[in-house]
Order: structure tokens, then C-alpha cells, then sequence
């Protein structure tokens, strides 16, 4: 058994450049894992010139020095940003409020159906579980008010710290965008000398977080839209919210989907019944998801299909686990990361047979 591991390992890491390369994924993880919470602002700011690099670049081909072009794309990305937000935000959060207005209603309307299961299959419904149900949902939707009350009190807390990130990460943004080569040759002066597989490493990965943050930013975006048109044309209650959490939820591959799903399918339900217009919409909200998982996705992302998608998820599950919602977002191009090391690692007994 000693022997066998020893093989193992003469043959994984006897390569100086293998060391090198573990040693700096060894100390991103330390990094990423133990300071994650205050390096959050610097991980937006990294996101979002991953984001803008391109038309930095498209401007400075067209005569631009780096510093004005990187100047016109802050300042055209805030003010989208902005009319996005004055747009989109009170609506939204005015349908919220709806939501949480209607749900006492929607609860006795379900207890009023839940009712009356026990008198149409008395042999699988027990009428002691509905009531059950329908008292432990009241005492969790009472809770939920009170819940809503302390999540406001202390995200008052919070402003002055979103006050500084709102000043920190456009300034960290623009000197990412600006000092990119700088910076990077900072980075390289500090790292092993001898590091040539994990420069095969970052040159793959590179170009697959800049693919993998623009095309899910253009995925949200599509379906996003393309839901609100459905809901809206369906005259769907709360339709911009739920628009926005089925974007919002292509962060999260297959289980987001499956999530943002259940208020949609609620919601529909307690405005229509079980008529031809509830399943009129289940079937358009399907197609939409459909089109973004067959047609999107592959168009986007022709590399992180590649992935198997239970490789996805446990990806989801695992870094999800370990950084949160940085995690969650970049558990594709962490897989990717994985799969790429496991492919350029040295084999000692690959190299003589070769």
C-alpha cells in the first residue's frame, strides 16, 4: 500500500511546475475561503470589469486611449444601470409588498380547497393533517411579518456599508480596467517562477470567466425578458417581480429553475384555478425555460456544456457550500477550473510511455 502511494506520488508531483501550480490554487483557496467576506466588494469589482473589458477594447480599437475609453464605459454602464433601477426596482418592490398584502388571502383560500379533500378522498386524506398544515403555515406566515420588520431594521445597519461599496467598487473598477496590465504583472512578479502549467491554467480560464460572466448577464437579461413578455401578456399578477426572480434565478443552474418555479405555479393557481389560462401560461413558462436551457445556454456557454450536469450541480452544492453566493456564481467556471488542472497535471508514467 506505502508503495503504491509513493508511486502516486512520484508520479503526480515530482514536476516543479506541478508544485508551483498547486501551491497557487493552495493559496487562492485559503484566500478566497477565509477572506471571502472582505474581499466582496473587490470580487464585484473583478466581475464587473470581466464585464466591460470588451467595449473597453472595442473603443480603444477605434482610436481611444485606455483611460477615456475606460472612462465613456463606466459612465455608460452607470446610467443604464441607473435608469434600470429607478425603472424596474419600485415596481418591483411595490408588487412585493402586494404579494405579502394577498398572502393571508391566498392561505384561507388554499385551507378553503385544502377542506375539502377529506370529503373527496377520505381514504388518502386525513382532515387532522390538513389542519395541521394550515395552522403551522399561519404561525410561519405571522412569523414572516415580524421576520420582514427585523430584516429592515438591520439592513438600516447595513446602508452606511453599501454607501462606502457604491464609492469603492466603481473606483476599484475603473482602476482594474484601467492598470490591467500593471496589475497583472504585479500578480506575476509574486507568483513561482516556474510556473508554466499554471499559465496554461489562467490563459483557459481567462477567457472562460470573461465568456461565462458576459453570457450570463445576457442570459439573464433574455430570459428576464422574455418571461415579463409572457406574464404580461397573460396579465399575470406580480409579473415584473416574478420576471425578475426567474433572471435572477439563471444564476443557479437546474435547481434555480426549479425554485423560482414554485411561486410562478402559486401564483398562477390562486389567480386563475386550474383553468385554461393557468395552464395556457404553465405551458409558455416552459417553453421559455426550455428555449434557455436547449437553445441559450449552448449559444452562450459551448464550453460549459461540456460539463455534465451532475457535475453542475454537485459544483452548485459544493462551492455554493463553501463561499456562498460567489460560490454559486461561479461554480460552472470553478468545475471548468477543476477539469482543466486535472487535464494539463503531469503523469510521470504517461510522459515515458509517451
Amino acid at each position: 500500500m506505502l508503495d503504491m502511494l509513493l508511486q502516486w506520488y512520484r508520479r503526480r508531483f515530482t514536476d516543479p511546475q506541478a508544485i508551483a501550480l498547486l501551491a497557487i490554487l493552495v493559496a487562492g483557496f485559503c484566500i478566497l475561503y477565509f477572506f471571502n467576506g472582505i474581499l466582496a466588494p473587490l470580487l464585484v469589482a473583478i466581475v464587473l470589469a470581466y464585464l466591460l473589458e470588451w467595449p473597453t477594447v472595442r473603443l480603444q480599437h477605434i482610436g481611444l486611449s485606455r483611460t477615456v475609453a475606460v472612462s465613456v464605459v463606466l459612465l455608460l454602464f452607470a446610467g443604464i444601470l441607473m435608469l434600470g433601477i429607478l425603472v424596474i426596482a419600485p415596481v418591483t418592490w411595490q408588487q412585493g409588498v402586494n404579494l405579502l398584502a394577498d398572502l393571508p388571502s391566498m392561505l384561507n383560500r388554499f385551507y378553503d380547497f385544502a377542506a375539502t379533500l377529506p370529503k373527496r378522498y377520505p381514504a388518502l386524506v386525513d382532515a387532522g393533517i390538513i389542519d395541521m398544515m394550515a395552522e403551522n403555515m399561519r404561525s410561519k406566515l405571522s412569523g414572516l411579518g415580524e421576520s420582514v420588520v427585523k430584516y429592515s431594521l438591520a439592513s438600516l445597519v447595513g446602508l452606511l456599508t453599501l454607501a462606502i461599496y457604491l464609492i469603492l467598487v466603481p473606483m476599484m473598477v475603473f482602476f482594474l480596467l484601467k492598470d490591467k496590465e500593471q496589475m497583472l504583472n504585479a500578480v506575476r512578479r509574486v507568483l513561482p517562477r516556474d510556473r508554466g502549467l499554471a499559465g496554461q491554467v489562467w490563459a483557459e480560464m481567462n477567457q472562460q470567466v470573461t465568456n461565462y460572466i458576459r453570457g450570463k448577464v445576457l442570459e439573464m437579461i433574455i430570459v428576464g425578458v422574455a418571461t415579463y413578455l409572457v406574464f404580461w401578456v397573460m396579465d399575470l399578477r406580480y409579473s415584473l417581480l416574478l420576471a425578475v426572480l426567474v433572471g435572477i434565478s439563471v444564476l443557479i443552474p437546474y435547481i434555480g429553475a426549479m425554485l423560482v418555479t414554485i411561486p410562478v405555479v402559486i401564483v398562477a393557481m390562486f389567480q386563475w384555478g386550474l383553468g385554461a389560462d393557468f395552464w395556457t401560461l404553465i405551458v409558455a413558462y416552459l417553453v421559455v425555460q426550455g428555449l434557455d436551457g436547449n437553445v441559450i445556454v449552448p449559444l452562450l456557454f459551448s464550453e460549459a456544456v461540456n460539463l455534465h450536469p451532475l457535475v453542475i450541480i454537485l459544483s452548485v452544492v459544493v462551492f455554493g457550500g463553501l463561499w456562498g453566493f460567489w460560490g454559486v456564481f461561479f461554480a460552472i467556471p470553478l468545475a471548468t477550473l477543476v477539469k482543466a488542472v486535472v487535464h494539463v497535471w503531469p503523469d510521470e508514467l504517461l510522459n515515458e510511455t509517451a
